[in-house]
């Protein structure tokens, strides 16, 4: 094995057990022109279990990728014509001042800005915007059994199924964890109806029709009998309940708010450098 190769591997296992080496006595792997690449600067790609002679493999390609790249930018450095340098400059400048701007605005915010929303905040927000939160789609509140075909109790679950009665529903849940393969609440939230139309591996024709004519449906296949007790529902182009669309107020009130910030640390920032003369208009 080559001996340089040999060197090479000890120091990087050495690195790693050791990564706060002082920086002035970094140890040089490559160099390519003026660029040189530093053992500490390889990711630690030894890893337990690997043979030695694979973990040479996998340094040595790192190495060679990083010449590579490192022969090609310069190459193309050297070859591309000043107006493309020139737009280079330009976009990487406005990337720097974007990504600067970006994290001092991002540091402002999580220093300055109040992001407490009330519910009384929220709710205000949902009565004075109500047609803004028109339904896209059917919505309901339902629970979702599915148990094999020849389970027991299976007329007393239907039973209680149908049931609001908090007793009744946990002992339907008490059977359930005995014998359903499926038992889903949806944590008593509102979910749109299709997510019954995955559970049931079947299509709702008339989804509108559906929820008015049942509070109750049943279905089977030749294994499993499914069963849907639909506690309340919401049809489409109808205004969506507020615990709905709760997260989405969320997240309008904050962007608002954000964006409302971001301004006004901006026009701050002007309006003082405009005292202060650091900016004149000729």
């Amino acid at each position: 094995m080559n001996k340089s190769i040999i060197i090479l591997c000890t120091l990087l296992l050495i690195a790693g057990c050791n990564n706060n080496q002082n920086k002035a006595k970094r140890k040089p792997i490559a160099e390519v022109g003026k660029i040189v690449l530093y053992y500490d600067e390889i990711p630690n790609l030894i890893q337990h279990g690997i043979n030695d002679a694979d973990s040479v493999a996998l340094i040595q390609n790192y190495i060679n990728k990083w010449a590579k790249r490192q022969l090609v930018l310069q190459k193309a450095e050297n070859n591309l014509s000043p107006s493309l340098r020139d737009e280079i400059a330009k976009q990487l400048e406005e990337t720097r001042s974007n990504l600067v701007i970006y994290q001092y605005q991002r540091q402002m915010i999580l220093e300055k800005l109040d992001t407490v929303l009330t519910d009384s905040e929220l709710e205000n927000y949902y009565a004075a915007n109500e047609n803004s939160f028109a339904l896209t789609s059917n919505i309901v509140k339902a629970l979702f059994i599915k148990v094999p075909l020849e389970t027991p109790n299976l007329n007393k679950i239907r039973s209680l199924a149908r049931s609001n009665d908090h007793n009744d529903l946990q002992q339907l849940e008490s059977l359930c964890y005995q014998f359903a393969e499926k038992f889903d609440d949806f944590n008593e939230e509102w979910v749109p109806i299709d997510r019954l139309t995955v559970e049931l591996q079947q299509n709702i024709e008339n989804q509108e029709n559906f929820l008015k004519r049942n509070t109750f449906f049943e279905t089977s296949d030749s294994a499993s009998v499914y069963l849907v007790s639909i506690r309340d529902y919401r049809l489409r182009s109808s205004l969506a309940p507020f615990e709905y669309v709760r997260d989405d107020i969320k997240r309008i009130i904050w962007n608002t708010r954000r964006f409302e910030f971001i301004q006004s640390l901006e026009n701050g920032i002007y309006n003082d450098a405009l005292k202060e003369n650091q900016f004149k208009i000729y």
